[in-house]
């Protein structure tokens, strides 16, 4: 009965990591692509490293890593790349907690931050039509429908075309109304529950993964089976 349970757990562990390291390897090729497509950098300079891409590189690279450790140590009933890949998930859980925490004590600073960083931004990107700077702010606000930080007197005299809503050659043009600060802000407002949500699946996600890798370390341990520490 217990050698069926263990490879019953065995099989299951090693699914479910197939399937999670699929998932790592479609979000890395999505943060290459955003990555060569997107260059979102020159909006936050300050920030440049925190962009959704890379952000996704990253999370593709260790959930790939830490679900093949998984799938290998159940696949050869190995205890050390159990417990390993145990202690790794522990180590993620606290991390992401950790994070989640710092973002709702800290949410004032970091919205002056990225503020701060988005005129930054602006302010190298004024009067330097057709650079990479300029070619991202233009992106952005047809994309979001908005323009500037605040709004389009952020762009002084050098108002850019993604900023009209008709022809920018009239008297007076029509500008976009909303500033992309503004924007972002909702935007993030309007998927706070989701990915609250996410962050309260994947912890049980890990979990149960750090309960199916040490229930199979203890069987193994027990039966006096894999390979020893």
């Amino acid at each position: 009965m217990a050698q069926n349970c263990l490879k019953c757990l065995k099989y299951i562990m090693c699914f479910a990591n197939l399937l999670c390291f699929l998932c790592g390897v479609a979000v890395l090729i999505l943060g290459v692509y955003m990555t060569v497509s997107f260059r979102m950098a020159a909006l936050t300079p300050t920030l440049a490293s925190f962009t959704v891409s890379n952000m996704l590189l990253v999370s593709g690279i260790v959930i790939t890593c830490v679900s093949f450790l998984g799938f290998l140590g159940a696949l050869k009933e190995n205890r050390c790349l159990l417990l390993t890949f145990f202690l790794l998930l522990f180590f993620l859980m606290l991390v992401e907690l950790t994070a989640a925490c710092l973002l709702l004590m800290y949410e004032g600073e970091i919205a002056t931050m990225v503020n701060d960083d988005l005129t930054k931004g602006l302010e190298l990107a004024k009067g330097k039509t057709g650079n990479s700077t300029m070619s991202e702010w233009d992106y952005v606000q047809v994309k979001l429908d908005c323009c500037g930080v605040h709004n389009w007197t952020d762009w002084g005299v050098s108002v850019p075309h993604s900023c009209c809503l008709d022809d920018c050659g009239t008297p007076k043009p029509k500008y976009r109304e909303k500033g992309c600060l503004v924007t972002l802000k909702t935007l993030f407002e309007d998927n706070f529950l989701t990915t609250g949500i996410s962050v309260i699946v994947l912890c049980i996600i890990e979990v149960l993964g750090m309960c199916f890798a040490m229930t199979l370390f203890c069987h193994i341990s027990r039966s006096g089976l894999g390979y020893k520490l």
